[in-house]
């Protein structure tokens, strides 16, 4: 019978995985950006040269290090879940939207799935201090599965994605034609209970005189969200 052989060592290997674990004890140590936004332009500067390996990679270590400082996380939804799990890791507690929303408003950070059975986001109307800060995936390609609530603040970062609620009986197609008409890109995302949900392309601001005269008596922005 062969014994069993040590691995050889790699000294360049070992080299670059303890400069690893010391820039994640170092960036633990300096804390959180003040805003959600600033992390967001900061990482995207890194991550503006990298592959798509590299940037998933990137994204979860960012995630993981984030989570570890800054507010608990708790999620809605089997989607927000497997979604939380892959960017933050296995820490976030799942709750009920209502629980979450709470949980969101007691400064915790709330990521809740995109579903018609539950349509969590048209509750954020009445709520102003809650935002959507986040949509997953947010790289772009693919349309938002799942959306990070908090009461942080958050600004325009180069591109973004606007969501926007209107309790209009209009078709969506009609809908989408009378923002066009205003100026504005709009992608129909989800409608339930009376209310319809869309994506408008770029960073729209609650008082954007360009929805003045918006299809819908009970509308709003109710978030937006950076892609990278």
């Amino acid at each position: 019978m062969a014994q069993l052989q040590e691995p050889p060592a790699d000294e360049t290997l070992d080299a670059l995985d303890r400069a690893v674990v010391e820039a994640v004890r170092a960036r633990i140590a300096a804390g959180l950006r003040d805003r959600f936004d600033a992390a967001v332009l900061a990482l995207r500067g890194q991550a503006a040269d990298l592959g798509p390996a590299e940037r998933t990679a990137l994204k979860a270590l960012w995630g993981r290090i984030e989570a570890a400082m800054g507010p608990s996380l708790v999620t809605c939804g089997g989607l927000a879940q497997a979604l939380a799990t892959d960017r933050y890791g296995l820490g976030a507690r799942p709750l009920s939207s209502d629980d979450a929303l709470k949980a969101a408003e007691g400064g915790s950070r709330a990521l809740l799935d995109l579903s018609t059975d539950r349509p969590w986001w048209g509750r954020l109307l009445a709520r102003p201090e809650l935002k959507i800060v986040a949509a997953l995936p947010d790289d772009g390609r693919m349309r938002p599965q799942a959306f990070l609530v908090s009461r942080e603040g958050s600004g325009p970062t180069g591109d973004d994605r606007t969501f926007w609620v209107t309790d209009s009986g209009w078709s969506e197609g009609k809908i989408v034609e009378a923002l066009a008409e205003a100026g504005l890109i709009a992608d129909p995302l989800s409608a339930a209970g009376g209310l319809k949900l869309f994506m408008l392309t770029g960073y729209v601001q609650v008082e954007d005189g360009r929805l003045a005269n918006a299809p819908g008596r009970l509308t709003g922005v109710i978030g937006a969200a950076p892609i990278f």
